[in-house]
């Protein structure tokens, strides 16, 4: 049974990660892992874009915190994309996370916060094309399934 999905691009030295399903302690140290591949050193930053999420328990939660502190240890910056009306944007609302960690409403607006053309994030997936700066969109896509029932 598949629980989540990870669709990564990486643009002008920021990734991007979209997540789709859910999130929970069955998948979050999965999760956690493939975003850590996926964030080379170089990266200024990760977006990590919740906005699809159709569910985010406490690990998930842990799961961002713990994001932010490897990347900071880095030098890196986390961004979300939590728009307001997210599944996930109630836990992550009671969790206090915009307090401690950069959000936004939108990838556009994420993307804003570091000058990325809005245009090259919004390619296909799979398709490596070249932004308005000539920097090209790598996109890869992760699934993170439940260990229990493979």
């Amino acid at each position: 049974m598949k629980l989540a999905d990870i669709q990564f691009s990486d643009h002008e030295r920021v990734v991007i990660a979209r997540l789709t399903g859910e999130i929970d302690l069955s998948n979050a140290q999965g999760i956690e892992g493939a975003i850590a591949e996926a964030t080379p050193n170089h990266a200024l930053a990760l977006i990590l874009d919740v906005s699809a999420l159709d569910y985010l328990d406490s690990a998930g939660i842990h799961l961002i915190y713990k994001l932010r502190e490897k990347l900071r240890a880095r030098g890196q910056k986390l961004q979300l994309v939590i728009p307001a009306d997210s599944p996930a944007n109630d836990a992550l609302r009671l969790a206090g996370v915009s307090r401690n960690i950069d959000t936004a409403e939108s990838l556009e607006a994420a993307m804003a916060e570091f000058s990325i053309d809005q245009r090259a994030a919004t390619e296909s997936p799979g398709a490596d094309s070249p932004g308005a700066d000539g920097a090209s969109a790598d996109s890869v896509s992760a699934e993170v399934s439940d260990p229990g029932n493979v």
